[in-house]
């Protein structure tokens, strides 16, 4: 790191952006590996070519592969599936889920802990225990 930061100090303008150009690149990298694992990465950048559907799902690319023309009503039907769903318990794992893959130090474990307590804490908790216990589906205002 100390090489890089001579040659940031020591670089014009044009050059500063290239590194921090290649810095990037290279968290993408990582981002890249950490979803795919450092075998399929490097399958990826030394082959250049493109995969398949089913492939790409192997990979863990991609969550689900749907038939050919049926994509439009598949994204529809699953966004209705989120939005059915508590919308403080969707946000909160929203916001926990990207916290887990944060570095731990960087965590905002507090926040985190609050947004659950949050949604125990919720008309929208209360509701869907009722409903369950009623045997009917929820109505979660968000609240």
């Amino acid at each position: 790191m100390s090489d890089l930061n001579s040659n940031l100090k020591s670089a014009d303008s044009t050059t500063k952006a290239e590194l921090m150009a290649r810095l990037e690149h290279t968290r993408g990298i990582k981002k890249l590996v950490d979803v795919v694992g450092p075998s399929f990465a490097k399958e990826i950048f030394y082959t250049a070519r493109q995969f398949t559907a089913a492939e790409a799902q192997g990979m863990g690319l991609v969550n689900r592969v749907v038939p050919d023309g049926e994509l439009e009503a598949y994204v529809q039907n699953y966004a209705d599936t989120i939005s059915a769903n508590a919308p403080l318990t969707v946000d909160s794992v929203k916001y926990i889920v990207g916290q887990v893959v944060v570095e731990e130090s960087k965590r905002d474990l507090q926040k985190c802990a609050d947004l659950v307590s949050a949604c125990f804490a919720s008309r929208d908790y209360t509701e869907g225990r009722t409903a369950f216990m009623e045997k009917r589906k929820p109505k979660f205002t968000g609240s």
